[in-house]
C-alpha cells in the first residue's frame, strides 16, 4: 500500500505541469500589457507611462516565446512565487494560505455531519425498507436533492437572519472581529473556533459557531441528501447478497448482520462520492461563501475569475489539482481497507 501511495504521488508533478500548461496557454491569449498585472500591482506601472510599461514588459520577458515564459513561470512556482493577485492585493501564495483555514473550518464542520448522518440514515432506511422510517427519509432526501444550494441558502438567510436575526452572515461579528485582530488574541491556525478554544475565549468561540450555523446547514443538507440516497441504495443491494443470507442462516442477530457484514461493503460507493464532496468543499464552495459573505477560497476564486486575475486563477487551479490527487489517493486506500479483495497494484 505504501509503494502504491508513493507511485501515485510521483505522478503529481506531471498532473500539475499539464494543468499549468493548459491554463498558461489560455493566459498567453492576453496582450503583454494585460499579463503584466501577473507580476506587479497595476497602479505601479499604469502611472509610469508607456516607456515605463515597455521597460517592465522587457524586464519580465513578456514578449519571449511561449515555452521560455512557461519555463520561467514554473521556476517561480518551484521557488514559491505564484505571482501577484490584483483581487486580493497580495501575492497569490499568501492569499491562498490566509484563506485556506476559513474554507477548511467550513468543510470540517459540514462534512462530519454529512458523512455520519448519511451512513446512519441510509442504513436505517434500507433496513426498514418500505416502512415509515424509509418513506420519511426518502421524502427529506428528495427535498434536499431538489433544492439548489443557492435557493436553500437564500431561504435560510432570509428566515434565520432577515426575520429572526439569529444567525448572521460573515465569519465574526464586528466586536468579536476586533478582539481577534487585537494583539492579545493569538492566531494559531486562523480557524476561528479552534483559535478561540486555544485562547480560552468563549465569546469568540460562540460567535464563530453562530456564524457557521447557516452555511454548515446549507452545505450539509444539500450534500447529505445525495449521500443518504447512495447509502440506502448500496445497503439495499448489499442486504440481498448471498453472504448476508448465509450470515443470517448461521444464526447471527440482525444487528450483527447489518453492522459487520452488510454496512462495510455498502460503504464502497459512499467512499467514492465522499472523496468528491471533500474536494469540492475544500476547494471552496463558491456559491455558499458568496451568499453568506464567508471569506474563503471559493469567494476568492470567484472574484479572481470575474476580474480576469489569471495569476490567482493559476494558483487556485494548482491548489485544487493537488487537492484532487491527494483525495483520490485517500479514497483508493480506503477502498483497499474496506474491501480486502481490492488489490492496489
Amino acid at each position: 500500500m505504501l509503494s502504491y501511495a508513493i507511485r501515485r504521488l510521483l505522478f503529481l508533478p506531471i498532473v500539475l505541469i499539464l494543468l499549468a500548461l493548459m491554463i498558461f496557454a489560455l493566459q498567453m491569449m492576453l496582450t503583454p500589457m494585460q499579463r503584466l498585472a501577473l507580476y506587479a500591482p497595476s497602479p505601479d506601472y499604469l502611472k509610469g507611462g508607456e516607456t515605463f510599461i515597455r521597460s517592465l514588459i522587457d524586464l519580465y520577458g513578456l514578449d519571449d516565446p511561449f515555452f521560455v515564459q512557461f519555463g520561467r513561470w514554473i521556476g517561480n512556482v518551484v521557488r514559491g512565487n505564484l505571482g501577484w493577485s490584483e483581487t486580493a492585493r497580495m501575492p497569490v501564495g499568501q492569499a491562498i494560505a490566509l484563506l485556506f483555514p476559513a474554507t477548511l473550518e467550513l468543510a470540517l464542520f459540514s462534512f462530519i455531519p454529512v458523512i455520519l448522518g448519511a451512513i446512519w440514515l441510509g442504513t436505517k432506511a434500507a433496513t426498514h425498507h418500505n416502512r415509515l422510517t424509509d418513506h420519511s427519509v426518502r421524502v427529506f432526501t428528495i427535498l434536499g436533492w431538489s433544492f439548489p444550494d443557492f435557493v436553500f441558502g437564500l431561504l435560510a438567510l432570509m428566515v434565520f437572519y432577515g426575520s429572526l436575526r439569529w444567525f448572521p452572515p460573515g465569519r465574526l461579528s464586528p466586536a468579536m472581529d476586533a478582539i481577534v485582530r487585537s494583539d492579545a488574541f493569538h492566531r494559531y491556525t486562523r480557524m476561528n473556533v479552534l483559535d478561540a478554544i486555544l485562547n480560552g475565549n468563549g465569546r469568540v468561540m460562540l460567535d464563530s459557531l453562530r456564524h457557521l450555523v447557516l452555511p454548515v446547514i446549507t452545505l450539509a443538507y444539500v450534500n447529505w441528501a445525495s449521500m443518504v440516497r447512495i447509502m440506502r441504495s448500496s445497503m439495499l443491494e448489499t442486504l440481498r447478497q448471498d453472504y448476508v443470507t448465509t450470515a443470517r442462516a448461521k444464526g447471527l442477530t440482525e444487528r450483527k448482520v447489518e453492522n459487520r457484514h452488510a454496512r462495510r461493503n455498502a460503504l464502497l460507493p459512499v467512499t467514492t462520492v465522499s472523496g468528491f464532496v471533500v474536494a469540492w468543499m475544500m476547494g471552496g464552495v463558491v456559491i455558499i461563501e458568496s451568499i453568506f459573505d464567508y471569506h474563503g477560497l471559493g469567494r476568492f476564486a470567484a472574484n479572481a475569475a470575474a476580474n480576469l486575475d489569471f495569476s490567482a486563477i493559476l494558483g487556485f487551479a494548482l491548489y485544487f489539482a493537488v487537492l484532487l490527487v491527494i483525495v483520490n489517493l485517500v479514497v483508493d486506500l480506503l477502498y483497499a481497507y474496506l474491501d480486502p479483495r481490492v488489490k492496489l497494484g
